[in-house]
Order: structure tokens, then sequence, then C-alpha cells
């Protein structure tokens, strides 16, 4: 098992290095697919033993427990998606001859050493390795969204170069605060940045150092994660990256900011019980109101799916403040699968109307069918419409605050919730049944395929009306190493 876990990370190295060799741009984007698939199919494997036993390798540097085996299956499952829709996004480029061999080898090599990256952060044991991990995410990520090089994007890929990398670098801050004040409570050294030794140490620790090392963790991780008030970057870049890089920033990037922030929550809630949650909660509840704020005045498309982002980010926050772990990660769930298909079927509506305008896209289900109809039923998913399961999962969340008597955040969290609902339903109302005006949309647009819009849909309505066993036994082994399980 300990080979098919270092395999898991290997691969997508392996693969970077194989599309450098490639000439043609149409079998890069398929090294792409195939590549994704294995890496998936290889986590698939290693997750099953993660939730019965964590696994270890390379002397415990690297381990693959419940928690990071539900987000590398979130990752592995969203980058494996991407893919395929990829090669029917950059199909008119490829055709037109923007998106040349050169192109599309820069673009397959950042797109696995992205993958890569992602995965290492949610396996490392070791907390600098994963801040490592993590800084690496930042560099990939910003190279593919300044890929075209146009001015827009490349002060996009700027901006959030610059922002988090100063958001890391003081949750590196944290991370050796804790490590430093681990270093006087054990007796071995050499192990203080390893998870396992953190954790089994958390009781000791000073409650000043832990909670001096959250907060610096919260800074920096929040801002990758796109938290407000440290949000700035997000738009922008979502806003200008290619759609598929656009789909697995939001799907299951900023996760894995959370991710790391939620090893956090373990070292220092022992010796600070309930001390967290007075923190996260603000978080939370300002990153919902800023992103409903920002809905309503929004028309670019990609940007508004971008706030929405931010909304989410704040509701998983919510969850963790309001110690409801288990609903957090179902709404990460419902967030990365719904997002990833409404970045989808918008990067198919611009290529369709040539502008990303969405006052200027009138008669969406008339004139691009299936993106039209996904894009519409995915923001009615993200707005919390029953019975999707975004639904569900901000109804159990809510239902904690209540329960935890955060009565005043849950007002605040509905009722932003409730401004962002409506208008999103404005905007959605406007795209899809006012009159076009001029002439019809003539751009050049990669169909996208029916399954890429209809699964994820259907998996989003049956888990608002049904929860699968072992989804549920997933949801519950990772919320309960946040809870201390």
């Amino acid at each position: 098992m300990t080979a098919i876990f270092i395999s898991m990370l290997a691969i997508p190295v392996l693969c970077a290095v194989l599309v450098l060799f490639v000439r043609e741009a149409r079998s890069i984007l398929r090294i792409c697919v195939w590549g994704s698939v294995a890496t998936a199919i290889l986590t698939v494997v290693c997750a099953q033993r993660a939730f019965s036993t964590s696994l270890f390798a390379i002397g415990r540097q690297l381990m693959f427990d419940s928690l990071s085996a539900y987000h590398a299956l979130l990752v592995v499952g969203v980058f494996s998606l991407s893919s395929v829709y990829a090669c029917a996004y950059f199909a008119p480029a490829i055709a037109d001859g923007s998106f040349d061999e050169e192109k599309a080898r820069g673009f397959g090599t950042l797109w696995f050493l992205f993958l890569g990256s992602m995965l290492l952060t949610v396996s490392s044991n070791n907390a600098g390795l994963m801040w490592v991990a993590m800084e690496a995410t930042t560099i990939t990520s910003a190279l593919l969204v300044c890929l075209d090089r146009d001015q827009p994007s490349v002060q996009a890929a700027w901006t959030y170069l610059l922002m988090c990398s100063v958001g890391i670098a003081l949750a590196l801050v944290g991370i050796l605060v804790a490590c430093a004040e681990a270093q006087g409570v054990s007796p071995d050294s050499s192990s203080i940045f390893l998870w396992t030794t953190l954790r089994e140490l958390a009781p000791q620790l000073s409650p000043g150092a832990a909670r001096l090392a959250f907060i610096f963790a919260l800074v920096g991780f929040g801002t990758k994660a796109g938290l407000a008030p440290m949000h700035g970057w997000l738009p922008e870049a979502h806003g200008h990256a290619p759609t598929p890089v656009s789909a697995v920033l939001s799907g299951v990037l900023l996760n894995c900011a959370l991710y790391c922030l939620s090893r956090f929550v373990l070292i220092v809630e022992p010796s600070n019980p309930g001390w967290t949650s007075h923190v996260l909660v603000p978080f939370g509840v300002l990153s919902v109101a800023v992103a409903a704020a920002f809905i309503v005045h929004e028309r670019d498309i990609k940007r508004l799916l971008a706030f929405s982002t931010v909304e989410h980010m704040g509701i998983i926050i919510l969850g963790f403040g309001f110690g409801a772990y288990g609903a957090a990660l179902f709404h990460t769930f419902n967030h990365s699968i719904c997002k990833m298909m409404s970045f989808f079927c918008s990067g198919a509506l611009v290529q369709r109307y040539r502008t990303r305008d969405m006052s200027k896209m009138h008669g969406t289900l008339g004139h691009e069918s299936v993106a039209g109809s996904g894009f519409l039923l995915g923001l009615f998913a993200l707005i919390g419409l029953p019975p999707f399961s975004i639904f569900m999962s901000e109804l159990w969340i809510a239902r904690a605050g209540i329960a935890e008597e955060h009565i005043v955040a849950v007002v605040a969290f509905l009722s932003a919730v409730a401004l962002a609902f409506i208008a999103t339903v404005l905007r959605a109302v406007e795209m899809t049944w006012a009159e076009a005006e001029g002439p019809a949309p003539d751009g050049s647009v990669g169909r996208i395929r029916l399954e890429l819009v209809a699964l994820p849909l259907a998996l989003l309505f049956l888990l608002g009306v049904w929860m699968p066993q072992p989804l549920s036994n997933m949801i519950a082994g990772a919320a309960s190493f946040i809870g201390g399980g």
C-alpha cells in the first residue's frame, strides 16, 4: 500500500515531464485526462485503506488519514472532470492556432504540477512540507491564470501571487510558533513538525502560544481560501483564468487552504476549548456578507461565481466555528461539485457570446441549451434552492449555529444568503428568458459534454434527498479528525 501511496503522488510529476516531449496539442490534453484518471484510481485505492487506518510513508513525513483522503478524493475528482472539459474548451483555440503545442505543453506541465502539489498538501504529515506544497500550488496556479499572457490575466496573476505569498508567509509564522512551543514540551525535537506529534502534544501547549499560532494560520491560509477581507485576489484570478483552471481553483484549491487551517484546530482546541469558534464565526459571517453585497452588483459571469465562492468559503468557516465539522465537510463537497459544473457552463456561454457580461447574454437556453440549462440549475443550487444538497448542508450548519446559541451570527448568515438568493435569481431570469437584442451570438464554442453537466446535477439532487451510507461514513471519519476523534 505504501508503494501505491507514493505512486499516487509520483504520477502527476511523471506526467508533467511526459507532456514536455509531446508535440501535438490534442495529444497533450488527452494525456491530461488519462494522467488525472490514473491518479484518481490510485487515490481511491489509498482512500479505501485510509478511512480504516492511516497510511504513512518516508519516515512518517507523509500521512494519509480520513481527512486527507476526503480532500484528496475531491481534488482528483474535480481535476479529472476538468481535464475532460479542457479538451472541449480548448478545441476552438486549437482550431484557430492560438492554443499551439508550445502553449499546450506549458498548460499540461503546470496542470500536473498543480495536481501534484495539491495532493502533497493534503498528504503531508510534516507541517513544513505541507507549507512548501501549498506555496507550490500558488506558483503553479498563478502561471495557469496568466496562460494567455494578456495584460488583464498577467495583472490578475501578479495580484494573486503577491497576496497569497504574503498570506502563506504569515501561515509559516503560525507553523513556526506552534512548533517552537512544541519543542519546549517534547522530548524528541526531531518530530515537532509532524502533525501527529503536534496533536499528541496539543494539551500541553501554552494556550497563548496556541492562539497566536492559530491567528497567523487563519490570516495566512484564510487569504489563500479567499475569506473576506483577504479575498481581493480571488475575483480577478477566477475571472481571467482559463475556465478549466477557474473550475479547479474554486472547486478544490481553496478547500486545500481550509484543510491546512483545520489541522490547526486540532492543536488549538485542547488548550483553548471553544476559543476557535469566537474567531472563526466573525470571519465566516463577514465573508458571506461581503460576497452577498458584491453579488448584487456583479455582472461579470465568472466574477459572480468567484464571489459566490467567497460566500461558500464563509459558510464552511461558519460550520467550523459552530463545531459542525461534518456539515462543513458536506458543504465542501457540495460546493466543489456545483461550482465546478457552473464554471464549465459559464465557459461555454462566454465562448458563445464572446463576452463575460451577463447583461449581454439573453436566451441562453435557446442558443446553448446544455450550458444554459446547466448554468441556470447550477445557480439555483448555489443559492441553496431545495431539493439540491447545498440547501441541506446550509440548513445543517444553521441548525448547528442555533444549537450553539450563535443566534446573531445565524441571522446575519441567513440574511446575507437571502440577499444573494434574490440577486442571483434576477440575474438568472434575465439571462435565460429576457428577449435577445441584436443578432444571435456566433462565438466558436467547444461542445460541452452533456454528462459533465447532468452527472453533477444529478448527484446534487440525489444528495439533497438521500445521504448514501458510504458518504456519510466518509464525512464522519474526516470530521472526527478535526473534532479530535
